[in-house]
């Protein structure tokens, strides 16, 4: 249990890095990334989240209860219909606010525009965490290297993600007459869910063992409620849509690299 504890700090840690160091661009430039870039680094966390939703966690969800003697598509779609109603719930009663939206999302609220901008790019980090911990807990329990390195395959396509995710929204936020140092801060604390659900993941999945393609099915289920819900819509915004296309398809290529080269 400690050992799948350290490993999923570290790949949620990273991740969580990642997302700083994109927020620190807000100290680099001083208007926000232009309309197709933004399109580009949307579509390209779709493709990785798309991705890795069938090779890094759905796939391992099948094996996983199949290894066990079950059925494995019972835990997989199970899980994965209760990742998409848990998503929805938030999604539904979480304020928030998407960048480039005038009127924000969920419940009625008083909080600040900005704080709602930053609770829209903390929905997208909860399934992210989640995702990272399960796999460093499901090599964990098995021991098995080929596992740990499907493992921070995962980290690695996730933390290249939240790299544009981290300057998605300081920017916007200094846009929104915030200072440097604040609009980082926050930009940074929008990832700090990622190593709290990734860890937390990994304390029920040790606890409950058979729980784990459940688990993993779950994140994968988030994860593309996400990308159809969110990512998707607003890569292909506007004009020329087919920048968010090709970003789409690059994510996905790069993450399948990932875990096929490194699994």
């Amino acid at each position: 249990m400690t050992n799948s504890i350290i490993w999923a700090a570290g790949g949620t840690g990273f991740t969580f890095l990642m997302t700083s160091l994109g927020a620190s661009f807000v100290f680099f430039f001083h208007n926000k990334t232009k309309e197709h870039i933004q399109k580009i680094f949307i579509g390209f966390a779709a493709g990785v989240m798309i991705a890795a939703s069938v090779w890094s966690l759905l796939i391992p969800a099948i094996e996983e209860a199949e290894s066990n003697g079950g059925i494995g598509w019972i835990p997989a779609a199970g899980g994965f219909v209760l990742g998409i109603v848990f998503l929805m719930l938030l999604d539904t009663i979480m304020p928030h606010l998407h960048p480039g939206s005038k009127e924000a999302e969920g419940l009625t609220s008083s909080m600040k525009r900005t704080t709602l901008l930053v609770l829209a790019v903390t929905l997208h980090n909860i399934p992210e965490g989640m995702a990272v911990g399960l796999s460093f807990a499901l090599a964990a329990q098995h021991g098995d290297n080929s596992l740990y390195t499907a493992a921070m395959a995962l980290a690695i396509g996730i933390g290249i993600q939240n790299f544009p995710e981290g300057a998605a929204i300081s920017l916007p936020l200094r846009n929104e007459g915030m200072s440097r140092g604040k609009a980082f801060l926050m930009g940074s604390m929008s990832g700090i869910v990622e190593p709290i659900f990734g860890i937390f993941t990994v304390l029920i999945a040790g606890g409950i063992q058979p729980a784990m393609p459940w688990l993993l099915s779950f994140a994968a289920g988030a994860m593309l409620y996400v990308v159809v819900e969110e990512l998707i819509p607003e890569a292909h915004l506007g004009e020329h849509s087919h920048i968010g296309t090709l970003g789409v398809m690059g994510g996905f290529l790069v993450m399948m690299i990932l875990d096929v080269a490194l699994g």
